[in-house]
């Protein structure tokens, strides 16, 4: 009988230790590729629109497998963002205080949905984006595709309101230029990896 019993344990526990390591092989950890990334900030001022570009980006995916998200994470540094406008700059800076809050961050914490449909994406995700030290749960909707084993393109948008941030939309020649509360971020990122170790 305890030979029976003991004969049963080492089945479940073999069993266990396949399911655990297929698991394991099948979970992907896929970081943005710098080089090919597109993220670009819009707004409106009252005096033209303007759009400022990410330069630097770093990112992490890490998935169960291809239709399990375990956790996403993006950091973008402030003083990467670059118009063409130098005074634009240094005023969006300050508006960030990025000096204290030297970068936006978001940290995935649901997945609501995700839809795989031979290599299209679909996806909804819910974090916490933290800018200028505020943290706040926003969600983004996002489609993408396979490009091939270990490469994801996702493209997207999400628009936010500055002051929900406890931020002061910038201002210039003396208070005459003043940007609109409301921005558009528009992001075109890849993520390429492979499996966990």
């Amino acid at each position: 009988m305890i030979k029976k019993q003991f004969s049963k344990f080492s089945i479940a526990l073999i069993f266990s230790l396949i399911l655990f390591t297929c698991t394991e092989i099948s979970a992907q950890s896929l970081k943005i590729n710098p080089k090919t990334f597109s993220m670009t900030i819009y707004g409106t001022t009252n005096v033209h629109n303007f759009d400022s570009k990410v330069t630097q980006i770093s990112g992490e995916l890490v998935m169960a497998n291809s239709k399990q998200v375990q956790s996403f994470v993006v950091e973008i540094p402030v003083k990467s963002i670059k118009s063409n406008e130098k005074l634009m700059d240094t005023k969006t800076y300050e508006s960030f205080n990025a000096e204290k809050n030297p970068k936006i961050t978001f940290r995935s914490t649901d997945v609501n949905s995700l839809t795989v449909n031979g290599s299209d994406i679909n996806v909804s995700v819910t974090g916490n984006m933290t800018i200028a030290g505020v943290t706040r749960k926003v969600t983004l909707i996002t489609s993408g595709k396979i490009v091939k084993p270990g490469v994801y393109e996702f493209k997207g948008s999400i628009a936010l309101k500055m002051t929900d941030y406890k931020m002061s939309p910038p201002t210039a020649m003396l208070g005459m230029m003043k940007v609109g509360d409301a921005i558009t971020l528009k992001y075109d990122v890849t993520f390429e990896g492979g499996p966990v170790n």
